[in-house]
């Protein structure tokens, strides 16, 4: 468990309001055949569950949250290693922050063709100073 997420009073009431919860639905028709917590989540909504149980809906929803999280950093840190080698050593913050948004985006990147590239481009003001 989270710490910041969850005080001492209610590391001790957790597995009361599980045992709870348990016998609150282990015979309601709208919680028989779920398909996995997500749908779980679900129908604790729609039936006003997640009120009567906010320790057990909360770790639920960090259950649900978790492995995107987890797998969102793996990914990143797998594209890092690709776009800074041992030969791009040396590249700095931005630029690398750059190409990793480049890279870890690719689906948003691959809708912009060179053309709207090269439109922005050229509609930049000159950046040179007067002298």
């Amino acid at each position: 468990m989270y710490p910041d997420d969850f005080n001492m009073n209610d590391r001790g009431c957790i597995l009361g309001e599980l045992k709870i919860f348990y016998h609150s639905v282990k015979e309601d028709d709208r919680f028989l055949n779920l398909d996995g917590i997500c749908h779980l989540a679900q129908v604790m909504v729609e039936t006003g569950k997640n009120l009567s149980f906010p320790l057990f809906y909360r770790i639920l929803k960090l259950a649900l949250v978790l492995p995107v999280s987890t797998a969102t950093v793996e990914r990143c840190f797998s594209k890092m290693k690709l776009i800074k080698t041992d030969l791009r050593n040396r590249m700095g913050d931005e630029y690398l922050n750059n190409a990793m948004v480049c890279d870890v985006e690719g689906e948003t990147f691959d809708e912009v063709t060179n053309e709207d590239v090269l439109v922005r481009f050229l509609a930049m003001k000159d950046r040179r100073g007067e002298f």
